[in-house]
């Protein structure tokens, strides 16, 4: 069981509502921090936070956007989301940031952080495990996987990205370009790619409205066992 709270962040001149979805005892487990989709802050990534919890894990649904953003309309979020695209740098020091308001949190253990993400999400994961953070592992869930464009770090955290092979946003040159990079950054890395599948194949709410973009309920729960396994390979029975 859960208790979801607000925390507030500011950095940078702008004030960050993200949520923490603990144990009801409030005792302090093994952190995952979830990055978002364009959305932002959703019941989506809530719901998967309750699903740590039964796990035994404390969950922090990270805002990347800003408080002032939410709620606000797909094309303005989509808008804000290239823009953090564009700028890589300002990205990594807001994902930096999250995980040092995580470790400050009297319910997540700051010695025992992995993240999350969904979509952009799975880009802000990605980007975490690229700037060198001390994190146990990073999982991207059919993320982005732009490289940063910037100077390239040693990766210590464990990564693992969930794909859906017919996404239309990441193209397999850009899968095969991931696993060069996360092997010359000497990550201990995996990809799992899911055929007959496109993007936020996780997402429920994902129609098929529009090409490519669909809820594929079996790649779904493939890849929640496929990454409830990594966790436990993180640290044992949390």
């Amino acid at each position: 069981m859960s208790a979801e709270s607000a925390v507030e962040q500011k950095f940078e001149d702008q004030l960050f509502e993200h949520v923490l979805v603990p144990r009801r005892d409030r005792q302090k487990r093994p952190g995952v921090i979830l990055f978002p989709t364009v959305m932002g802050v959703s019941d989506l990534e809530i719901g998967f936070g309750r699903e740590l919890v039964h796990l035994g894990y404390t969950a922090l649904v990270a805002d990347v956007f800003g408080k002032s953003f939410r709620g606000a309309p797909r094309e303005v979020m989509a808008e804000e989301m290239n823009r953090l695209r564009g700028d890589r740098a300002v990205l990594r020091r807001i994902v930096v940031a999250v995980l040092e308001q995580a470790r400050t949190l009297p319910e997540i253990d700051g010695t025992r952080i992995a993240v999350a993400g969904y979509c952009f999400g799975g880009m802000c994961a990605l980007d975490l495990a690229r700037s060198g953070a001390d994190i146990a592992g990073a999982a991207s869930f059919h993320g982005l996987f732009d490289p940063p464009g910037m100077a390239p770090q040693p990766i210590s955290a464990k990564v693992i990205a969930f794909h859906g092979w017919d996404d239309p946003l990441v193209t397999p040159d850009k899968v095969v370009a991931l696993g060069h990079e996360l092997t010359e950054a000497g990550a201990d890395w995996q990809i799992h790619a899911y055929g007959h599948t496109g993007h936020a194949f996780t997402n429920p709410k994902a129609t098929g409205a529009m090409p490519g973009i669909q809820h594929q309920p079996v790649s779904a729960d493939r890849a929640w066992t496929a990454f409830v396994n990594f966790l436990e390979e993180l640290w044992g029975d949390a």
